[in-house]
C-alpha cells in the first residue's frame, strides 16, 4: 500500500460511524510478528509502530522500519517518534514521510523514568511550551499526517488545562489520550472525564486509551467518552481476539470467545513467530513470560497459571504448563478476573 493510500484509508476510518479500534505502541512488542499474531485473530484497523527514538545521532531502526515496509496488515500505519530535539525531529519525520505511513505521531505519554528522565515522551508534559514549540515546527513538516499520543500530564492532571488549548492550535489530525498522568504509570482508575474534555475541546479526533479490558468495558468508554474510538495495548496481549469482540458487541451479536485449545494455539503462534532465527531457548521462554504476565490475569482467578509459567525454564516446561491449563474446549473470556489485577503493572519493560 502506498502512502497515498495509507492516508486515503485512514482519513476514511476517522470518517465513518464505527469507532476506530487501533493497536497501541508497545515497545518491544508491536514488531512485525506481533502484528501477524493478532491480524489472523480479526486485527486493528490501524497499527502504531514502537516508537522511532530520536537524538542527534538517529537513525531510522530498521527492526521497526519492518513493520512499515513488510506492512503484513493491509491496514493503515503509523509511525511514532519519541525525543525532544527539534531538529532530529523534523528530520526523522522526513525520512518516515518516505515509506509509506498514514501518519506521524509524536508520543507524549511514554511513563518509562528512562524515557522521561531525559524530557522525552511523558516527560516533556513538564513543559507545555517547549510542546507547543515541538507540535508548531513538526505541523509544518509533516505533509501527511500529522497525531499525537499523550497522559493527561506529569503528576498533576491540572496541565491538562493548559495542553489542550496547545493540541487545537496545531490543528492535529488526531490525539490519543491516555486517561492517567505519567507518574500514574497503569496503577490507577482512568480518568476518562478528561478524555471527554478533549473530545469538546481539541478540535480534531480522539482516541481513548488506558483499561479497556473486554467489549463491555469498550462500550461503555465510548458512551462515556464521546470518543473517535479506541487504542488498546495491554489488553490485546492478553486477548487478540478483543478487537473483534468489540466490533460484534457493538452490532449486537454476542462476542465469540475462543475456546481452550484455541488459546493454546495463540500461544504456539506467539512463542513461534516472535523467535529471532537461532534463538536462545531459555531467552525466549523470558521473553515470553513478559507477554504471559498479562495474559496469565484471564487464565484462571487463583493465579495458578502465573504462579506456574513465572517457574518455566525451557520452552518444554513451558508448553507443558500450558497445555495443563489450557487443553480444554470451553470458551475462555479472557477477562482479568479482579480490579486489583486489572491496574496492575505487573511488566517491566513495555511501555504504551
Amino acid at each position: 500500500m502506498s502512502l497515498s493510500e495509507q492516508v486515503k484509508q485512514f482519513d476514511a476510518l476517522l470518517q465513518r460511524d464505527e469507532p476506530v479500534l487501533a493497536l497501541a505502541p508497545m515497545q518491544d512488542v508491536t514488531d512485525l510478528p506481533f502484528w501477524k499474531v493478532i491480524r489472523s485473530r480479526g486485527g486493528a484497523d490501524v497499527y502504531y509502530t514502537e516508537y522511532f527514538r530520536v537524538h542527534a545521532d538517529s537513525r531510522l531502526e530498521k527492526p521497526i522500519l519492518r513493520s512499515i515496509t513488510e506492512n503484513p496488515t493491509g491496514r493503515p500505519v503509523v509511525a511514532q517518534m519519541i525525543g525532544n530535539s527539534i531538529p532530529d525531529l523534523v528530520r526523522t519525520a522526513r525520512e518516515l514521510q518516505q515509506h509509506p505511513i498514514a501518519a506521524v505521531d509524536l508520543n507524549l505519554g511514554c511513563p518509562a523514568p528512562v524515557v522521561y528522565k531525559k524530557c522525552a515522551g511523558g516527560g516533556l508534559l513538564r513543559e507545555p511550551e517547549r510542546v507547543d514549540r515541538i507540535l508548531g515546527t513538526l505541523r509544518e513538516a509533516v505533509e501527511t499526517r500529522f497525531t499525537v499520543k499523550t497522559r493527561i500530564g506529569f503528576d498533576d492532571p491540572a496541565v491538562f488545562d493548559e495542553l489542550l488549548p496547545i493540541f487545537a492550535k496545531h490543528n492535529l489530525d488526531l490525539l490519543t489520550v491516555h486517561g492517567r498522568t505519567v507518574k500514574e504509570m497503569y496503577r490507577s482508575a482512568v480518568h476518562y472525564d478528561f478524555i471527554a474534555r478533549a473530545v469538546a475541546e481539541a478540535g480534531c479526533p480522539v482516541l481513548a486509551n488506558g483499561n479497556v479490558y473486554s467489549a463491555a468495558k469498550a462500550e461503555s468508554v465510548l458512551g462515556e467518552t464521546g470518543v473517535s474510538g479506541l487504542m488498546i495495548g495491554r489488553g490485546i496481549i492478553r486477548n487478540p481476539w478483543l478487537f473483534t469482540q468489540i466490533r460484534q458487541h457493538l452490532r449486537g451479536e454476542p462476542p465469540v470467545w475462543p475456546s481452550g485449545r484455541e488459546v493454546l494455539e495463540y500461544v504456539t503462534d506467539l512463542f513461534e513467530m516472535t523467535a529471532p532465527e537461532n534463538y536462545i531457548e531459555r531467552s525466549q521462554v523470558q521473553k515470553m513470560k513478559k507477554y504471559m504476565n498479562y495474559f496469565g490475569l484471564g487464565v484462571d482467578p487463583e493465579g495458578r497459571f502465573l504462579h506456574d509459567i513465572r517457574r518455566a525454564q525451557t520452552k518444554a516446561d513451558f508448553f507443558a504448563i500450558c497445555r495443563e491449563h489450557l487443553d480444554h474446549d470451553e470458551p475462555m473470556p479472557l477477562e482479568p478476573y479482579t480490579p486489583e489485577l486489572q491496574s496492575r503493572d505487573v511488566v517491566a519493560g513495555i511501555h504504551t
